[in-house]
Order: C-alpha cells, then structure tokens, then sequence
C-alpha cells in the first residue's frame, strides 16, 4: 500500500509542488519557539474564514436577492429548510467572531512589534485584508433586507454623497438607483458573494506568504534567522510548525469552537450586538427606526463619524475622520521609532499610550451602539461645545485620543526608556 502512495505522491509532485510546499509553509517552516496565547487568532481568523465560505455557500442555495423576496426567503431558510437556522446562525455568528479575533489579531501586532522591519509588506497586507473584511460585511449586511438592514445600508451610503464633486454620483453607483432598492440588494449581493471573497482570498494568500518569506516575530521581537546552527542552518530558537503548532492550535481550535457553538445554541442574537431585533422586521422605506447603528464592530468608527461636527451642514469632516482612523493603521510601520519591537522590553509611555488607545477604542465602541443624546444636554452655555451631549463630548475627547496615539507615536516612541533586548528568545 505504501508502495502505491509513494508512487502517486511522486506522480503528483512531477506535476505540482504538494511536498515541497508541505516543507515550506508547514513540517520545514520553523516559528520561534515562544509563541504564547496572542498566537492563536491569526489560524482562528483563518479557521472562520473558511465557515463563512461554507455557510454562505449553503445560505446562496436558498437565499433570493430580490427587494421583493429577500425576507422571505432568510424566514425560509430560518423555518423550513432543514437545519437552515443553524448555517444562518452559524453565518451570523461567524461575522461577528471574524472580527473579534481579527481585532486581537491586530492588537498581538501593537503588542509585539509585528508591523516593523522586516515584516511591513506583512502588515500592509492585513491592513488591506481589514479593509475589505469591512467592505464584505457591510454589503452582507443589507442582504436580510430588515429595517436595521435597510436603513443602515442608507446611511452609509449616503456617507459617500458628502464627498466634494463626485460624491453623489458614487452614492448612486453604490446603489444602483436613486434609493436603496432591487438595484442595491443584487449590487450589493454580487459584491458580498463574489468579488469581495476573490480579493480576500488572495489578499490571505499574500499575507501568508509574505509572512512565510521573513519568519514569524515572536513576544520578544527577536529574528531567530540571526541564530542558525552552524550545520543544519536550522535557528536554534526555532521549532518546526508541524506538529508542534498545529497541535497547539488544535487546541485554540477546540476552545474557540466551544465559545462559537455555546452563542450559536443559546445566545444567537447576543442581546442584539449580533443580529439587532429591528432586522426581524421587514424593510420599510416610509417608516425610519428610532435608532440606527451600524453592528457593533463598526460603532468605534461610527463614533468617531458623529464626533466630529459638521461644517457648512456637510458632514464630509466626519467622513474623512471615520476613513483616516482605519487607514491610519497602515502608517504604523514608519511611525514607531522605538529601537525595540516588543512591549516586554519597552517603557511605560508606549504602554500608556496603548493602554489609552484601547480604552479609546472601546469605550467609542460602545457610545456607537448609543443615541447620541443618551447623556443629555451638556455644555450649551459653551460655544466649544455647541450644546452638544455628554455622549458627543466624549467622543470627541476620545477620538482625539485614538488620533494622538499615531500622531505622537514618533515622539514618545524615541524617547520611551526600553530594557536591553537578549540574544536569543526567553520562553
């Protein structure tokens, strides 16, 4: 039997590279051996990349997008067809999940430095993956056609119509028509099943390869490339990807999936973060809802959207900000001036200003899921404030946080106290 699977195995590898590949990116790919509990997200994210292309392929057999029938047909899915509760829950579920470990994905990178040389390209490359993971789940987000589905859909879109000259006319390419309609929900549905998955797809292949290319950073931000055994050339701070991390994320696997299957089965909705109760409605164009919020995910950038006030009734100020916070992130391997890469041996205004960051980042999260006059009037004696909000006022202290924290980071970055980096990795 052995002798016929090495026969097809060398068959195939005349034909395509299938073990060299296997030694390259997994049995023969030495990581540091350090890595610790920040590791596990970038093969979770990897592992949710992919049940969201199982789920929404199944959702695409029954799903019509259709202004007329696409209610229906997720209440069908829901009702009738068997175990579609559970792909769309799964779907929904997974949406949510995809960003939470995408976002610790990226704090493991502000932690240790997995943005500086020679890993930008690296870094460049998940920031666009970002970028478009947003763009996937806003477009899927109109696809259910609920009134939070529909309204949101017109909200953000009307965003790009603030734009000088052409913004109208990229507003009305987005939707396909003059209003959110048929012409969006098929526009938006191409985009969310089609074209959007192709560059993701390829984007993650980029990364992964890249990454490959110049070796995993690790906690203490040292390059075990420096350190080769002078024989084998293999580092000596290194071990093999397989099987010592695959087993490992096996593990981060099973208590991630744990976690996933206890929201699927008991807490789908998840207090309307996941899925809001106002998407169980059908789209109404003529009856606007009380609040609109985007899902939770992008309440930090819809915060900061509102925090900024307008100028000459035009709302584009806030739009630039919204768009600047997340780009931002890419300029991170040229802002950081620090001589170390990891926060184990950096000093404490780096970590104040990421500790700020963070708080920034939640706290504005959590005001997007707000009215905006939740707080009550504050401030309308003072013209700084313009009668403003507590809730705004916030904000608008806490955007100017989250922006410090990149336009000072050149600054307090240089002259940051670090510890002495050691030669070889610690544990």
């Amino acid at each position: 039997m052995n002798k016929y699977l090495t026969c097809a195995l060398n068959w195939v590898d005349e034909r395509f590279p299938l073990t060299a590949n296997w030694k390259a990116h997994l049995s023969e790919y030495y990581a540091p051996k350090n890595f610790n509990f920040w590791y596990y997200f970038g093969s979770l994210a990897m592992l949710v990349l992919v049940l969201q292309i199982v789920t929404g392929i199944f959702l695409t057999m029954h799903y019509k997008p259709d202004a007329a029938l696409a209610f229906a047909s997720v209440e069908y899915i829901m009702r009738d067809v068997s175990w579609g509760w559970l792909i769309r829950y799964m779907h929904s579920t997974g949406a949510s999940m995809f960003f939470v470990v995408v976002y610790l994905h990226m704090f493991r990178g502000l932690l240790y430095g997995s943005y500086r040389n020679p890993r930008e390209l690296i870094w460049l490359f998940g920031v666009a993956i970002f970028l478009c993971l947003m763009g996937e789940a806003f477009f899927g987000y109109l696809l259910p056609w609920g009134q939070m589905s529909y309204w949101g859909a017109q909200v953000i879109v009307n965003l790009f119509a603030t734009i000088p000259f052409v913004g109208p006319d990229v507003a009305e390419w987005l939707r396909g028509d003059y209003l959110v309609s048929d012409a969006t929900l098929n526009r938006f549905f191409a985009f969310h099943v089609i074209a959007l998955p192709l560059v993701l797809l390829g984007l993650v292949a980029a990364h992964i390869i890249a990454l490959h290319e110049v070796g995993s950073n690790n906690p203490d931000g040292i390059e075990i490339k420096k350190n080769k055994d002078p024989v084998t050339g293999i580092p000596l701070d290194g071990i093999p990807f397989h099987p010592y991390y695959t087993v490992k994320d096996i593990v981060g696997v099973a208590v991630f999936l744990i976690v996933f299957s206890a929201i699927v089965f008991f807490a789908p909705e998840m207090g309307g973060y996941f899925l809001e109760a106002n998407n169980f409605v059908p789209a109404d164009p003529l009856k606007t809802p009380a609040h609109i919020a985007p899902v939770w995910y992008f309440t930090p950038y819809y915060s900061i959207l509102r925090a900024v006030p307008p100028l000459f009734n035009s709302q584009f100020p806030g739009v630039v900000a919204m768009g600047l916070s997340v780009m931002i992130f890419a300029a991170l391997p040229w802002l950081d001036k620090s001589p170390v890469k990891s926060i184990r041996y950096r000093g404490a205004q780096y970590k104040g200003w990421l500790a700020a960051f963070v708080v920034s980042f939640l706290i504005l999260g959590y005001l997007g899921t707000e009215p905006s006059n939740v707080w009550g009037q504050f401030g309308a004696n003072v013209p700084l404030l313009g009668g403003a909000d507590r809730a705004t006022v916030v904000a608008r202290m806490l955007t100017v946080v989250y922006f410090l924290f990149f336009a000072l980071m050149p600054w307090y970055t240089k002259r940051d106290k670090t510890k002495p980096v050691p030669e070889r990795v610690t544990g």
